[in-house]
C-alpha cells in the first residue's frame, strides 16, 4: 500500500475545517448581564438615599443628638429590608453585620458640597422623601409597593416627630 500524501491545499481546508469546528463547541462566551428591572434600579436608588440620609443622622448624634438614634434605626431598618429584594451583581455592598458598609459623603448625588447636619436639614430630607414615595409605586409589585409605601408613611412621621432642638 503506497502512503497518500497530502496537498498543502489539502492540509490548510482541514486545518480550518478543525478550527471552525474546535471554535464551535469550546467554552461558552459569558453572556452580558441582563438590565436591572425598572423596580431594582428604584431599590438600589432608595438604598443610596436613605445611606446619606443615615449618614446625616449618625452625624448629628456624634455631635451629641443621642435623641435621634431611634430615628436613624428605622431607616436602617429600611436598608436591612430593601436590601432583601436586591441579590446577585450589582446589589449594594453591607457590612458584616448587614448594615451598609461605609460611605463617602453624605451629599446627594451632584451636589458640591456635603450636606451640613442640622435638624432643619433633616426634617426638610424626610419631607422630601415622604412627598415622593407615592410617585414611585407605580408599576412596582404588590409587595414593594407595600414596603416603599410604608417606608414614606414612616417619613411622614418623622417630619412631625423630630424634636425641634438637640
Amino acid at each position: 500500500m503506497r502512503p497518500r500524501h497530502l496537498s498543502r491545499r489539502g492540509l490548510l481546508a482541514g486545518g480550518a475545517a478543525a478550527l471552525a469546528a474546535c471554535s464551535a463547541s469550546g467554552p461558552a462566551q459569558p453572556s452580558a448581564p441582563a438590565p436591572d428591572s425598572p423596580e431594582t434600579v428604584l431599590v438600589k436608588q432608595l438604598i443610596a438615599e436613605k445611606e446619606r440620609t443615615i449618614a446625616l443622622y449618625s452625624a448629628l448624634i456624634a455631635d451629641g443628638g443621642e435623641r435621634l438614634v431611634p430615628f436613624r434605626d428605622r431607616h436602617q431598618a429600611h436598608v436591612n429590608e430593601l436590601r432583601k429584594h436586591v441579590t446577585g451583581p450589582g446589589a449594594p455592598a453591607t457590612g458584616a453585620t448587614g448594615s451598609p458598609a461605609p460611605s463617602g459623603s453624605p451629599a446627594p448625588s451632584g451636589s458640591a458640597e456635603p450636606d451640613k447636619p442640622s435638624l432643619s436639614r433633616l426634617r426638610e430630607l424626610e419631607r422630601k422623601a415622604a412627598a415622593l414615595r407615592p410617585k414611585q409605586l407605580a408599576g412596582l409589585s404588590p409587595g414593594m409597593a407595600q414596603l416603599i409605601a410604608s417606608i414614606g408613611a414612616c417619613e411622614a412621621a418623622h417630619v412631625v416627630a423630630l424634636p425641634k432642638s438637640l
